[in-house]
């Protein structure tokens, strides 16, 4: 094992407060983003060499690097193949990657790891079930690409595609992809103070983050269920088991967890990161610190793109405005009757009014 001195590489701490000190904790090793690029190409060869660096350089550090490193070559790939969805491809993955690479770091200088070990085993099952989802999908397939970039492109022209791909595309959302990881690295500061073990906030935070991952799985099942019966229904005319004709007719799911929120997988998706970050301030006696960036940004993101999405939906079905009247985006609306019991008195009250128009059309004929 190879054991660096360590307060040369992560700040000395003496209390749970001081792991959430940016001054003391973060600044005083940005210096090393200036070196580490070229000590990489000095040790390329020498795996030895390299083992030495990774112990030897601060872990936040060492993770911000790599997202920049990746930023100009997600940058490049998009260009080239003028598909903008490089960075969604890796969404499902490089959280999962930081948050491992904390406790491995971790594991390898000698630090205590229960804690982190549980946010890594919490990350990784996030990380492949995520992954797979976007996989069924066809996220992986060539030349697929999110259907909100191909709207955008025709708004905004290629000119202004470019810039936004080079500022919020391959460098922002790389960095936020980071930065919500950022609690776990005051998680592993926390540890060289409280030691080893689980106490009893970390478990309660640990299991609520795998409710709302199993959450985020049942509302994408549901979402799947309804979009693989749509198919079939515009494939056979005949509604599959546990589907009507007006909810096939209507085009968006309104069942399930989907009549409480319009976006409970959004939902869940911004609460597990939200929690993660709870946790850190809640170690560190905080009710905010500075990886408070990352769970923000998360939920700015959030707010933005589900705007631009619920755009496109109101455009596409003519029912999605009372969906939207009626549920929340993210949250219940406590004072809605409920999307399925309106939106389907909307598609029979239409029904109604077409067939008496049409009667009164015939009349005047």
């Amino acid at each position: 094992m190879l054991l660096p001195v360590l307060d040369a590489t992560l700040p000395a701490v003496k209390t749970l407060t001081d792991c959430a000190n940016f001054s003391t904790t973060v600044l005083p090793y940005l210096p090393q983003l200036q070196t580490l690029p070229q000590q990489v190409i000095n040790h390329l060869t020498d795996i030895e060499g390299l083992k030495t660096l990774y112990v030897s350089t601060n872990p936040l550090i060492t993770a911000l690097a790599f997202a920049l490193f990746l930023s100009p070559i997600v940058l490049v790939v998009s260009e080239a193949n003028k598909n903008y969805s490089q960075v969604d491809r890796l969404w499902s993955i490089l959280p999962a990657l930081y948050n491992g690479h904390y406790a491995l770091w971790a594991h390898v200088v000698g630090l205590p790891t229960e804690r982190l070990d549980h946010i890594m085993a919490i990350s990784f099952v996030w990380s492949l079930r995520l992954t797979f989802n976007y996989w069924r999908k066809g996220g992986y397939s060539i030349g697929s690409e999110d259907y909100r970039w191909e709207v955008l492109k025709k708004n905004i022209g290629p000119a202004l595609m470019f810039i936004f791909n080079v500022a919020f595309i391959s460098l922002a959302q790389n960095l936020l992809l980071f930065a919500i990881t950022t609690p776990t690295y005051v998680l592993l500061l926390t540890s060289r103070v409280s030691g080893d073990g689980m106490n009893s906030t970390d478990t309660t935070f640990s299991r609520v983050l795998m409710v709302l991952i199993l959450v985020e799985f049942f509302a994408d099942q549901q979402q799947w269920n309804f979009q693989q019966a749509k198919k079939e229904y515009n494939r056979t005319a005949k509604p599959p088991q546990k589907y009507s004709r007006e909810e096939l007719d209507r085009g968006f799911i309104t069942s399930g967890l989907w009549a409480w929120s319009r976006h409970p997988n959004f939902a869940a998706e911004q609460a597990i990161w939200v929690c993660l970050y709870q946790w850190c301030c809640f170690e560190t006696y905080a009710y905010m610190n500075w990886t408070f960036v990352g769970a923000m940004g998360y939920l700015l993101l959030f707010q933005s793109s589900t705007w631009f999405t619920e755009l496109i939906s109101a455009g596409k079905y003519p029912e999605y405005k009372d969906y939207q009247r009626r549920v929340g985006k993210f949250l219940p609306n406590l004072w809605s009757a409920g999307a399925d019991v309106g939106s389907n008195e909307k598609l029979k009250t239409t029904a109604i009014g077409s067939g008496e128009k049409t009667k009164a059309d015939g009349k005047s004929k």
